[in-house]
């Protein structure tokens, strides 16, 4: 046993010793780190959380220039935060503005659909979705729940008129509040958010002021993608994309890279999302670019790896839309536990057209699981295929490899 975890101690020192060269470069080589990646990043030393930022094409792959990159993109951030969460008819004092006085321009009744009152109400809306999500992020990890060593001092500053989106959410159930006559006549007010039970008490920890949790950082990296995107704006699911970026972001050892984690977790969602968003947009879910062409590629992948399998799924009419339109849309995030997602994403990143590669893990996944489903019927197999059994990616990852290096040989 001594002698198995020296192999690996050594084997591990090893590969972090091969980051540390290829990261060390002053022009970074991709090819070269790309084929590290593919096989798993290390945590240790922050490696991870650099690597994504290099693959997630975010950081140049000239050194030299990374500083001042880092720092007009935080610039760039921070300007998005004084844009983006203000609310209407607040200002800044210590940015050189007064409080206007409210005119019929700039008043929640204005008509007007252009009115900056009416698209925060609009706002409004898409924020409710998102923060219904977010609060439910990864609830089996208490990391999200609790408080950033790095909260949003912009918006956090008692000095500041700006609001925490948590309390715009809390302000906007309010006024939303239901009334409910009981039978005696007495009139009972309770907001929506506890008559349906949306925040239990006992789930959320109330934190102290100046304070915020991590899941209320992914909360405005979302509101502002939907805000700077209104073409697609948030869609349920985004959630679930941005949260392991960000841990992956704010576990990160340096700690001059986790204080800006916020930042640069909205630039490569970003940049991420532009390679993925198609599989969002609703109107294009039949065109090539859409997710349900890329869903059949997935049983296309199949029919040629595995007939057999394939003419059983199909047999028993499980269309790939009932279980790949999550696994492909959210890149497998809902079917394993985070450090395994994390390490699946290690290979798409690194894979140069990671969309197709996740379709061979997908292909491999069913196979995996073929004995299984030959021989179980309708109500089985869909049970098998909405709660993956197999909990081991190395097994999968190993196994999408092979079909990637049989279609290279044979395609």
């Amino acid at each position: 046993q001594e002698s198995k975890y020296r192999i690996y101690f050594l084997y591990s020192s090893g590969l972090i010793q091969e980051f540390k060269v290829a990261l060390s470069e002053e022009n970074i080589n991709l090819k070269t780190l790309r084929e590290l990646c593919f096989n798993g990043i290390p945590f240790e030393g922050g490696i991870r959380a650099l690597c994504w930022k290099i693959l997630l094409n975010y950081l140049p792959l000239d050194q030299t220039l990374w500083e001042s990159f880092l720092k007009k993109q935080r610039e760039v951030y921070s300007q998005f935060l004084k844009e983006m969460i203000i609310q209407p008819g607040i200002a800044k004092a210590n940015l050189g503005l007064s409080r206007e006085d409210v005119t019929m321009e700039d008043h929640p009744l204005n008509p007007n659909p252009e009115s900056r009152w009416n698209t925060y109400f609009k706002d409004n809306e898409i924020l409710l979705q998102i923060d219904k999500d977010v609060r439910r992020l990864y609830p089996d990890m208490a990391f999200f729940q609790r408080p950033t060593e790095y909260p949003c001092q912009l918006i956090l500053d008692p000095q500041n008129d700006y609001e925490t989106l948590r309390r715009r959410v809390e302000q906007t159930t309010l006024k939303a509040q239901t009334v409910n006559r009981n039978r005696s006549g007495v009139t009972n007010v309770s907001s929506p958010g506890k008559a349906l039970n949306l925040y239990p008490s006992n789930e959320y920890e109330v934190l102290p002021n100046g304070s915020e949790a991590h899941w209320e950082v992914v909360e405005r990296i979302l509101f502002i993608y939907a805000k700077l995107n209104p073409g697609i704006a948030y869609v349920q699911g985004m959630n679930e994309i941005v949260g392991p970026i960000y841990y992956t972001f704010a576990t990160d050892p340096n700690s001059q890279w986790k204080e800006h984690a916020e930042a640069d977790t909205f630039f490569c969602f970003t940049n991420l999302m532009s390679e993925n968003r198609d599989n969002f947009i609703k109107s294009l879910d039949d065109s090539q670019c859409g997710i349900t062409y890329k869903m059949e590629s997935v049983y296309s992948m199949l029919k040629d790896k595995d007939l057999e399998l394939y003419l059983k799924l199909q047999e028993q009419n499980i269309k790939p839309q009932y279980f790949t339109f999550r696994w492909l849309t959210l890149l497998l995030s809902q079917e394993f536990l985070l450090p395994d997602v994390i390490r699946i994403w290690d290979t798409l990143f690194s894979d140069e057209d990671r969309f197709h590669f996740l379709i061979l893990v997908c292909c491999a996944m069913l196979i995996l699981i073929r004995d299984n489903l030959l021989v179980g019927d309708f109500t089985v197999n869909m049970r098998l295929l909405q709660d993956y059994p197999i909990s081991d990616v190395h097994t999968i990852l190993t196994k999408a490899k092979e079909l990637a290096w049989t279609v290279d040989v044979l395609g």
